[in-house]
């Protein structure tokens, strides 16, 4: 088979969509949860439950958080993140949030390239900020299969947050922007999944649940199971229609996954203490 063929659904089988409708029942959900990890009990604010006739009630207090942080060049990973968090807005009790990693290039050097001055409206991303997020979505093109070095930086910069392990536990995602077809929608993510293994996150992939719309051949679309995509060209193609689909798709359906595993994610930091 092609590329990343792998097995086909059964046709017997409906695809799992990003839907409220149909997420599955979890006894944690985002209900209040009390948590003791080595001797620390620690409790949710997401939502206060409470029992009635027998019966769980839950009441929404605060919105889970998905923070969505990327770095684009020409607004094509931007145009993503923007449908992105469109995506997740439309699941109840959760928000996206916009953030921009910092550029390395000179500005000289930007102008040279041509690249569009940013949108201010988008704040750059602190790495004090990041354990605030209940998940995280990460942005960025590719640089030969890999990251852009933008990304990689602020990565890079995140070793306090490492040793304390502060992000463990945390669900996270990717979205990629490639120059070709065969410029890494998969590779680009697939090599960036070290980052969060060294965290301790949660690797979320999308998977095939968009249905049918992951299987069209009608049409030129980025995108994988590892998360969405777009095709940049030389930097002028727009993102079509099906490529910000798929964006909004994997909000919707990051949501649902923090939404349904919204616990707390602090660990005691045992190399603190010789172990």
């Amino acid at each position: 088979m092609g590329k990343g063929g792998g097995c086909l659904p059964s046709k017997n089988r409906q695809p799992l969509v990003a839907s409220e409708q149909d997420e599955p029942t979890n006894p944690v959900g985002d209900e209040s949860v009390s948590v003791t990890i080595e001797g620390q009990s620690r409790t949710t604010d997401a939502a206060a439950a409470q029992f009635q006739d027998g019966v769980l009630q839950r009441t929404l207090t605060k919105k889970l958080r998905i923070f969505i942080v990327f770095y684009s060049m020409y607004g094509h990973v931007e145009s993503l993140a923007r449908r992105m968090k469109k995506g997740v807005d439309g699941i109840d009790g959760v928000e996206g949030v916009l953030y921009r990693v910092a550029e390395t290039l000179e500005t000289e050097v930007l102008e040279q390239m041509k690249v569009p001055a940013r949108d201010d409206g988008i704040p750059l991303i602190s790495v004090e900020k990041l354990v605030e997020a209940d998940g995280l979505l990460f942005g960025f093109p590719t640089r030969y299969g890999c990251m852009a070095a933008q990304m990689k930086a602020f990565f890079d910069s995140t070793g306090k947050l490492w040793t304390e392990q502060r992000l463990a536990g945390v669900p996270a995602g990717f979205f990629v922007s490639t120059g070709t077809q065969g410029g890494g929608q998969e590779t680009t993510a697939w090599t960036a999944i070290t980052q969060l293994v060294h965290h301790g996150m949660i690797y979320v992939p999308i998977g095939y649940t968009f249905g049918a719309g992951m299987f069209k051949m009608d049409a030129l679309r980025g995108g994988s199971p590892y998360g969405a995509g777009v095709f940049s060209g030389d930097g002028t193609r727009e993102p079509s229609e099906a490529e910000l689909a798929l964006a909004e798709h994997q909000g919707k359906y990051m949501a649902l996954m923090v939404r349904r595993f919204a616990v707390p994610h602090s660990f005691p930091n045992d190399h603190k203490n010789g172990s």
